[in-house]
C-alpha cells in the first residue's frame, strides 16, 4: 500500500512548469507519481515526454483526451484538432513517443494509505472528454459514477485545469488543477494525497519560463500561447462559464481549451 502519491494533471507540453513541480521535495519523496492526462499537446511535447520517461517506473501514466487526439491525428484517423496547437505538437512526436502513449490506460486504482481504493482518471471514469465541475449537481456526478464499485471512495480526475475537493454522494472528488494551463490563477497547480488531500500550487518564474518556452518552441503563435496560458489569462469564472454547458445546465457562448 502506498503512503504518499504525487498527483500531475495537464500538464500540455510546458516544461518549465513540470521541472518546477517535479523539485518540489514532497514530489521528489512520493511513492508514485501519477499523471492524470493531457501531458502533450503543448509547446514542448517531445522535452517533456522524455523528461517524465527517465523518471522511470515512479511515475504511472493516465491517457487525457488531448494525448489521444495527437496520436488519433499523426496515425491518420483524424484530419483536425480543435486546440490549435494540437496539430503542431502531433507532428514533434517520435515514434516512440506515439508508441508511449498509444498504450497509455484511460484509468488507474491504486490503494493508498487513509483512503483506500482511489480511482484516477483523466474527465470521468467512463470518458475522457466528460465534464464535471465543482458546482456540477448531485444528479450528474451519480450519474457519471454509476458504473463505479462501492469500494471506490475516492475518484481523482483534471480535464478543466481548476483545482477543487468536494464529496459527491459520499465519495471525495479531487481535481489537482493544470500544471501547465492553469485557470484562475498563476502557477503549477498538482496534489500530494495521503493520508488527505493537499491542493499545492508551486509558484515558479512566470517571465523566465515565457522567454524559456518561446525560444525552445517552433509553434508559430508560442509568443501569445505563452503569454496567454502562463500568466493564466483565462479566469476561473471564465472556465466556468465555458465548461458549464457541457454537464448540462444550460448554454454559454464562451469557449476554453482542454
Amino acid at each position: 500500500m502506498l503512503k504518499r502519491v504525487a498527483v500531475l494533471s495537464d500538464i500540455h507540453g510546458v516544461l518549465p512548469a513540470l521541472e518546477a513541480v517535479l523539485a518540489e521535495p514532497e514530489v521528489r519523496s512520493a511513492d508514485r507519481v501519477v499523471l492524470t492526462g493531457d501531458i502533450t499537446a503543448g509547446p514542448q511535447p517531445g522535452q517533456v515526454l522524455d523528461l517524465l520517461t527517465s523518471l522511470g517506473d515512479r511515475v504511472a501514466w493516465i491517457s487525457g483526451n488531448a494525448d489521444r487526439e495527437l496520436l488519433e491525428y499523426r496515425r491518420g484517423l483524424r484530419d483536425s484538432i480543435p486546440d490549435p496547437i494540437a496539430p503542431w505538437a502531433a507532428e514533434q512526436l517520435r515514434a516512440d513517443h506515439l508508441e508511449l502513449l498509444a498504450r497509455l490506460p484511460q484509468s488507474l486504482s491504486l490503494s493508498l494509505q487513509g483512503m483506500g481504493s482511489v480511482l484516477f482518471c483523466h474527465a470521468t471514469p467512463r470518458d475522457d472528454e466528460e465534464v464535471v465541475l465543482v458546482d456540477s449537481r448531485l444528479d450528474r456526478w451519480q450519474e457519471v459514477f454509476g458504473e463505479l464499485d462501492d469500494d471506490v471512495r475516492t475518484v481523482v480526475l483534471g480535464h478543466t485545469h481548476m483545482p477543487f475537493v468536494r464529496l459527491a454522494h459520499g465519495r471525495l472528488v479531487v481535481n489537482p488543477g493544470s500544471v501547465g494551463m492553469p485557470y484562475g490563477r498563476a502557477g503549477a497547480h498538482w496534489a500530494l494525497l495521503g493520508p488527505g488531500v493537499e491542493l499545492r500550487t508551486t509558484a515558479y518564474d512566470v517571465e523566465a519560463a515565457i522567454a524559456h518556452v518561446t525560444q525552445g518552441s517552433s509553434y508559430p503563435e508560442i509568443a501569445q500561447w505563452a503569454d496567454y496560458f502562463l500568466r493564466a489569462q483565462a479566469t476561473d469564472a471564465d472556465a466556468l462559464a465555458a465548461f458549464g454547458p457541457r454537464d448540462g445546465r444550460g448554454d454559454t457562448t464562451s469557449q476554453a481549451s482542454t
